[in-house]
């Protein structure tokens, strides 16, 4: 009997999906001010990223895997003009030829619980891989994800390695701003737990997070989102979350004080959306988090700044449009200014920063070349202390998604 018709493995091809995204990625930054000490970093890559999910084999125990496959080439970008993240950049200054990776995670599934182990893009709100360049972060451990209780989703994560979107390695993990590979502060056990409870009509949702860098830093996570129609096409939206944290252990990367409050707020009327996004980071240290990872768990998270550095204050205003409501599926347009101030970084107590952010999309609707999508990000941001910190930016991102089964 072959291994695909046998009863017990049918589930686990029947539900199998695999995906092929060739993402092409150019990034330009012409660099602005006193401080800067180089006129622009570019680079351009050419991406396949193969993600193949299997179901599971029948049984009240199940077995999976899962396979995260990942190349990247340079197109363009040398000596002097690396930096960008896009690509690794050797110890000659010099972005490489190429990088990549391969993640294999299986899995288990008991009634409504499944633990997962090896390596993939994890995305929690304590741990979120980073996918804004060539190759997705990936994170190496185990996770455990139960929804035995209606309503209710319990976490429970030990990550041993870390692999950042520009490098091809694992590494242990250390606190955002710092480099493993050179800095003594490093850990390789991260650790979390959550709950989270989905109500009112699954409307509402309360989280509540731990998580700790084993002798670098421990934090805790309160997150609560609601979505409340108002009539057809229309509701108001609410995503709002508080971090506490401290140093742990051993305090390798010293004494830690982080408290940030984030809420992002949001009106849906029919093809537009109006945001307003408040945070505030109070302590001396900046939001703790793994380096590299993403910081779009907080509500004024961009292209370039989370707006996360110590004791920051920030708001933002965005607006997205779809433009089917104009007879034109598929294009979008968002636009936002992000500001911050009152900023401790370096020397500075008075640190500002300002980033305005767009970016215009296409997504073919049918065709040879559906779902292939065109993405034009444009960006200036600029902040008062710092080198390099003012610059004009640009994005070309054309990813086409390919279903091989």
């Amino acid at each position: 009997m072959s291994l695909a018709s046998s009863g017990t493995q049918a589930e686990f091809f029947k539900e199998a999906k695999a995906n092929l995204n060739l993402r092409n990625f150019f990034i330009n930054r012409d660099f602005k001010g006193d401080n800067a000490n180089r006129s622009k970093a570019e680079e351009w890559t050419q991406s396949f990223i193969l993600d193949f999910k299997s179901g599971y084999t029948e049984g009240p125990l199940g077995f999976g895997v899962d396979i995260l496959g990942l190349q990247s080439y340079k197109l363009d970008g040398g000596k002097g003009t690396g930096g960008t993240q896009l690509l690794p950049v050797g110890k000659d200054n010099k972005p490489v030829d190429q990088f990549g990776r391969l993640g294999i995670a299986g899995k288990l599934k008991f009634s409504k619980t499944e633990l997962k182990t090896g390596e993939w893009a994890m995305v929690y709100p304590v741990l979120r891989s980073d996918d804004g360049r060539s190759l997705p972060q990936t994170f190496r451990g185990t996770v455990v994800t139960s929804k035995e209780i209606s309503g209710v989703t319990g976490y429970a994560g030990h990550v041993t390695g870390n692999s950042p979107r520009d490098d091809s390695g694992m590494e242990d993990m250390a606190i955002a701003g710092t480099n493993p590979k050179t800095s003594k502060a490093k850990s390789d056990d991260f650790n979390f737990a959550a709950l989270e409870y989905n109500f009112n009509n699954k409307l509402s949702t309360l989280g509540i997070w731990y998580a700790r860098l084993e002798d670098i830093y421990k934090q805790r996570y309160v997150q609560f989102q609601h979505k409340q129609p108002l009539s057809e096409g229309l509701s108001l939206n609410a995503n709002i979350g508080y971090f506490d944290g401290e140093e742990d252990g051993k305090a390798l990367a010293g004494q830690l004080d982080n408290k940030v409050f984030s809420g992002l707020f949001w009106l849906t009327a029919g093809n537009q959306k109006f945001y307003l996004g408040l945070q505030r980071v109070s302590g001396d240290t900046k939001w703790l988090r793994v380096n590299g990872s993403s910081g779009g768990t907080l509500a004024n998270d961009g292209y370039n700044s989370s707006h996360d550095n110590a004791r920051e204050r920030s708001w933002q205003l965005r607006y997205d449009y779809d433009f089917v409501g104009l007879g034109v599926p598929g294009l979008t347009f968002m636009m936002r200014y992000l500001q911050g101030h009152n900023i401790h970084a370096g020397n500075r107590s008075d640190g500002e920063e300002w980033n305005r952010e767009s970016e215009l999309a296409y997504v073919v609707q049918s065709g040879a070349m559906k779902n292939m999508a065109f993405r034009w990000r444009n960006t200036t941001i600029h902040r008062n202390w710092g080198t390099n910190n003012q610059y004009d930016e640009q994005r070309v991102i054309i990813s086409y998604p390919l279903s091989l089964f």
